[in-house]
């Protein structure tokens, strides 16, 4: 890819992260959160600030990236004709913000037919911004500009492990990570996309979810990629259509880890 490509799309994604910024925080912690059920059959929450943050965002790739692809959560696909997809998650853990809590995330990555290229996980509240792909590999926050650098080795029995709910996915889902969960020394709960930056940033092992989208996982791919972690489904194939997904610190524990998640039933 050229060098001058490289650049328009990484300014791009921060332009886009920018205006995301704008919109989630003019809604965050307020009254006027306007939350809407999608799941007529349980709660998938929705607010007023994710299609606001989504449609920003589109109006932005009209000026900057027209003949570009789109894949949004709440505005779904919109063609293109130069081989890249924006994949766009205005607000990934609708339920923690709308219950004020800072682990939500704004989800933007430059895609191919083969899986994301660079992707952004930003934190608005917080003011972080988890970079990576493009040779770059940094958190940008309060503190300054940081690199990024996955976990090194370590034994199961001493790892980190993150998933954002209890239950996983299915029955048979649930057990495999249960399993899983058994051979760690600590399991968190409820991080939404800030568990996958925490990857990145060396501060946690593994992230085992199920029932995934694209838009939840295009981002964190290239964020961990960069950071020299690995992420996969749950037979160590590509993870970037969604389903089950397992991000690893590194190889070592990626197979550590999809030794009691492989078997997992339907």
């Amino acid at each position: 890819m050229q060098p001058q490509l490289i650049a328009e799309l990484s300014a791009t994604a921060h332009a886009l992260a920018d205006v995301a910024r704008k919109e989630t925080l003019a809604h965050f912690r307020t009254a006027a959160l306007d939350i809407q059920n999608k799941d007529a059959g349980g709660f998938d929450p929705v607010t007023l600030a994710d299609g606001a943050a989504e449609r920003a965002m589109r109006a932005l790739l009209a000026e900057l990236r027209p003949d570009d692809a789109i894949l949004g959560e709440e505005l779904g696909n919109a063609p293109g004709t130069t081989g890249l997809t924006w994949v766009l998650d205005p607000i990934d853990g609708t339920r923690a913000y709308m219950s004020g809590t800072p682990t939500w995330g704004v989800l933007i990555a430059a895609s191919d037919e083969n899986g994301p290229l660079f992707g952004v996980i930003d934190q608005p509240y917080i003011g972080e911004r988890f970079i990576g792909g493009f040779g770059q590999a940094q958190l940008v926050g309060p503190s300054g500009t940081h690199p990024l650098q996955a976990r090194a080795p370590r034994r199961l029995d001493e790892a980190t492990l993150f998933t954002t709910f209890p239950e996983v996915g299915t029955a048979a889902e649930g057990a495999a990570f249960r399993t899983l969960s058994e051979q760690v020394r600590l399991t968190r709960y409820g991080m939404d996309c800030y568990a996958y930056a925490l990857v990145a940033l060396g501060q946690v092992d593994l992230v085992v979810e199920a029932g995934l989208q694209p838009y939840d996982i295009h981002a964190p791919i290239a964020v961990i990629h960069a950071a020299g972690g690995i992420v996969t489904d749950w037979q160590g194939g590509p993870a970037h259509d969604g389903g089950r997904v397992v991000a690893a610190a590194n190889p070592e524990i990626h197979a550590a880890a999809l030794r009691f998640l492989r078997n997992a039933g339907d």
